[in-house]
């Protein structure tokens, strides 16, 4: 390995050497395919300004009404904040501060703390307490990209009501819609993405373990720093970010199957219970998850219909599935297979968020049928329970660690290489006679 900085692959735990490629371009593992690291084509002073434009957005967005309903000369201006205000006034706690966490603090922090990184970077002065900023930047990541979510959830919720009033989109909803397009793009600038900007800028240590010798080697989690572990331990603290690096993650298999199997119990009460409650003058309706899936069928929103039964029923059916099947099926069984699970966990971790949805159209439609006396929506307990389901599906991804499948190819090689060694010593024995 030559001179420059060592990084570990998240997934195999295989160690290269970080060498400078092309803006635009990748470098994958050559081990299990997974993407290692990428060299944007935009420079800091352009993600700075993304992100200053973002916050601007994000404001505008929650300030201002993302639909403006008419119904029989009632007006209602529903806001994003304003359905979080309703779904807590009408007794949710839960489901408000779930769907608030997610589609506004978690999103307004991780861009605040960008805005703090990347102005220090730049500045070449990285404050005393960087490292934990970037720690806390690393635990947002996962929680935060849920605006593209909430904002498919405000479609389809104005879908649901364009029959039944007169509905004009407001300023906000074009404000969530162009947000959502920058935080995806924002969402590259990575808590490790940084660390590398820190790091090509010798503003921090660069990752230089001893792979000469038989010393473990594990890399964190929060930062990508490689480094030796102390004489027979298998964990401490990093010494560039402090966090606690471990060689594999504790404790695997009873996380995973403690969250999994709570998730899959909360999951029937998600599907059974209602989701929310529609009070009208005609009368009294309880909707349920499926239930709402066929009334976009029937509104002639096939392709809205269709979205929505995706993401709240084929996705965490396929999470919960999934996660067990990697579980269950942890022999080894060559590279390609591993290659195939590897793959499978990416989708895990990718499909996570999208769960949200229904939560989402929830609470959004809750602000849009505050018509009193003539339509009202009210979240049911089911809202609730699929919101907790996709909370513990999640943490039940980030609890599973890939790296422990690849390693048994190397407990395979080890076993064969001692059993061909005491072969050996078996033909070498004097006194000994073959047949």
């Amino acid at each position: 390995m030559g001179e420059g900085p060592v990084v570990a692959c998240h997934h195999c735990a295989t160690l290269h050497e970080r060498t400078p490629v092309e803006p635009g371009a990748m470098a994958k593992c050559t081990r299990c395919g997974y993407v290692l690291y990428r060299r944007s084509a935009v420079p800091i002073s352009d993600w700075l300004a993304l992100v200053t434009g973002a916050l601007l957005i994000f404001a505008i967005a929650n300030y201002f009404p993302v639909a403006i309903l008419n119904m029989q000369g009632l007006t209602v201006k529903a806001s994003f904040p304003g359905a979080l205000w309703l779904t807590w006034v009408q007794g949710h706690e839960v489901l408000a501060i779930m769907t608030g966490l997610f589609g506004f603090w978690l999103p307004f922090t991780q861009l605040t703390v960008l805005l703090w990184a990347l102005m220090s970077i730049r500045s070449a002065r990285l404050p005393t307490d960087f490292r934990h900023g970037m720690r806390f930047l690393h635990m947002l990541e996962p929680w935060s990209n849920m605006i593209p979510v909430l904002m498919l959830g405000m479609l389809v919720a104005m879908v649901k009501f364009a029959g039944l009033a007169t509905l004009v989109p407001g300023p906000g909803l074009w404000a969530f819609a162009l947000l959502a397009f920058l935080l995806t793009g924002l969402s590259r600038v990575t808590a490790e993405r940084l660390w590398r900007y820190a790091e090509d800028a010798g503003l921090v240590l660069a990752s230089k373990p001893d792979i000469t010798g038989d010393r473990p080697v594990a890399s964190c989690t929060a930062c990508g720093y490689v480094q030796n572990l102390p004489p027979g331990q298998d964990a401490c603290a990093c010494s560039r970010c402090n966090a606690r690096i471990h060689a594999r993650k504790p404790n695997v298999s009873a996380r995973v199957w403690a969250l999994v199997i709570a998730a899959s119990i909360l999951y029937i009460p998600a599907n059974v219970l209602p989701v929310m409650h529609v009070r009208t003058a005609a009368g009294d309706g309880a909707h349920t998850i499926l239930g709402g899936v066929m009334q976009l069928w029937y509104l002639g929103s096939w392709d809205l219909a269709l979205i929505v039964f995706v993401a709240s029923v084929v996705v965490p059916m396929t999470k919960i599935l999934a996660l067990v099947v990697l579980m269950l099926n942890r022999r080894w069984r060559g590279p390609r297979i591993q290659r195939q699970r590897t793959r499978l966990y990416e989708l895990v971790e990718f499909i996570g968020q999208w769960s949200m949805l229904d939560v989402f159209v929830v609470v959004l439609m809750s602000a849009m049928a505050n018509f009193p006396g003539v339509s009202q929506v009210i979240a049911g307990p089911g809202a609730a329970s699929f919101g907790l389901v996709v909370i513990l599906t999640m943490l039940a991804a980030m609890s599973y660690d890939p790296r422990r499948g690849w390693d048994r190819q190397t407990e395979m090689q080890h076993s064969r290489t001692i059993q061909l060694r005491r072969g050996s010593s078996r033909q070498a024995a004097p006194g000994t006679t073959q047949s």
